[in-house]
């Protein structure tokens, strides 16, 4: 992924509705990296669980209703269009 690539965000709670936006930036690091006390693994998880990249995404179509209806932790599906 890299800044300016094209997004579509798919919420549930609006179906057949799509969001427009752009990949602004995302962070160099998971989470985990700058954590103050990051996981230790050596406590038998053998299983390699998938690392978050928190990514910052603008929408592109401010005058969308539906926008200012979107809360944090709502289930979204994030589309980047990786061409």
């Amino acid at each position: 992924m890299h800044e300016g690539q094209k997004v579509i965000v798919h919420a549930d709670a609006f179906p057949g509705h799509d969001f427009e936006a752009t990949l602004s930036s995302f962070s160099p690091a998971t989470g985990a990296r700058f954590a103050l006390l990051p996981p230790d693994n050596a406590s038998g998880n053998f299983v390699k669980v998938v690392q978050r990249l928190p990514v910052k995404i603008v929408f592109s179509n401010r005058n969308d209703s539906l926008i200012q209806k979107l809360r944090p932790g709502m289930n979204v599906y994030v589309d980047v269009h990786l061409d």
